[in-house]
Parts: C-alpha cells; structure tokens; sequence
C-alpha cells in the first residue's frame, strides 16, 4: 500500500482479544502489501503487468478487486481507470487503500472491537466513538498550505477519504487525455464505505473542474473539493459533518 498504518481502539477488551483483532487486522494489510503493490517485483498485480502470472491464475481476490475496478471504471465515465498512468501499467492502487482498511475494520469488529479508527495515509475508517457522547474528527490538510487544515469531519461509523497533492505532488492521471490531473488539489469523500470514497475520490480528482457536478449526484456520499486557485466547494449535504 505504499503508506503508514495507524489503528485505534477503544473498546475494553480483553487482551487476547485484543492482540488477535489487532494481529489479524495489519496481517491482512501486509498480505494486500504484498499481493497488490505495483513497487514489488514479486506481488500478482506485477506479474501480471508482466505477463507472467494470467489473470484466470491469480488470486479470487486480485480477480474480485480487478473486476470492481472494471465497474467503477464505467459508473464514473472512464475516470477511475486502473489503468490511468502512463503507458497503461496496472495499477489498481485507487481502490486497494480503501478497500483494505474497509475489511481490516470489519476484522477487528469481528474481534469484538466496536469503537476504532483505522488512518492510512489520511483515509480513515471509523467506527463507534472515541468516547461516551464523542465523535471521531478528521482534519482534511489543506493541499497549498503545509501543515494547515482545510476543513475537518465529525463521525461516528463511516468513511472519509482524500485524493490530493498534498503528499504526493501530481500523482492523479486524466485516464481521456493522459495528462495529470491539475485543476483540483484536493477532493475528500465522506460516506459509509472507504472502499467507494477512495475511489469516487480519485475519480473526481481526475475529472477536474467537472468533479462537482457528478459528485453532487452521488447517493450517500458527501465532499469537499478544493481547486489549484485554493477556492473551496463542498456538497450541501457536507455541513452535516463539519466540525464544530
């Protein structure tokens, strides 16, 4: 995945359980490390790039997450494209961040942890409260100041997601032109599923100026987007989550 983890918990629960939730949770992450990252020679998705390992042959998981690429791919017109960089490397990294915080979370709540925060790289998962009567906040940095917030979310049980150039620079290719993606800096995704605001994240990012009006049509999920003239536009139903 290419970024650091950091888990939350805060149920009391016992230690064994504890440790095994935890345990199962970063063995799954490291499993999707090593299995999807396009920086390691031996995981399947590079040796698929390669020629080397058929698609019938791979993993049932690699097929699953390459087919839901395939249908983000048409519900977002061609802007999530797993294949977006430059000379069509596979690179399905859009969708594997959020969709494997999402079941590293559905982990521990199987491990009895009912109130957590999952953070890769800025996409968290959330799940109950921090505390009786608490939310969980989440900063949204701001992609032309360093070290400044832009806006931040109150939750208790979803998902918020950003795809920016903040850390990475122009990361984000138009999949129509081939270009990088400048005219946004920052485009955040609110909802009940990391898995489908990571992608419908990058997906706008790469649609630019155009992002607002096909996130605005988005059921269930919520965004706050800010353009490379640092001008800031949320959907209406965005408030809703805004920290006080």
């Amino acid at each position: 995945m290419g970024t650091a983890v950091g888990i939350d918990i805060r149920d009391d629960l016992p230690p064994d359980d504890l440790v095994s939730g935890l345990e199962a949770a970063f063995a799954w992450l490291r499993w999707v490390d090593d299995t999807f990252s396009t920086y390691k020679a031996g995981s399947q998705i590079s040796r698929i790039e390669r020629g080397e390992l058929a698609l019938d042959d791979a993993d049932p998981t690699v097929r699953e997450v390459l087919h839901q690429c395939d249908i983000l791919r048409a519900f977002t017109g061609g802007y999530f494209d797993a294949r977006a960089a430059p000379g069509g490397a596979l690179d399905p990294s859009g969708l594997v961040k959020g969709w494997s915080v999402e079941t590293a979370s559905v982990l521990l709540a199987d491990a009895g942890s009912r109130n957590h925060c999952i953070n890769a790289g800025g996409d968290v998962r959330v799940r109950g409260r921090p505390a009786a009567g608490r939310h969980w906040h989440v900063g949204i940095t701001h992609p032309l100041r360093p070290g400044a917030f832009t806006a931040a979310v109150a939750l208790t049980d979803g998902a918020v997601a950003t795809s920016g150039t903040a850390e990475r620079g122009l990361h984000v290719f138009n999949p129509l032109t081939g270009q990088p993606a400048a005219e946004l800096v920052s485009v955040t995704i609110v909802g009940p599923s990391l898995t489908l605001a990571d992608a419908y994240a990058t997906a706008a990012l790469a649609m630019g100026v155009a992002a607002p009006a096909w996130l605005g049509s988005l059921d269930g999920y919520e965004s706050y987007v800010v353009d490379a003239g640092s001008h800031a536009w949320w959907s209406p139903g965005f408030d809703a989550y805004r920290a006080a």
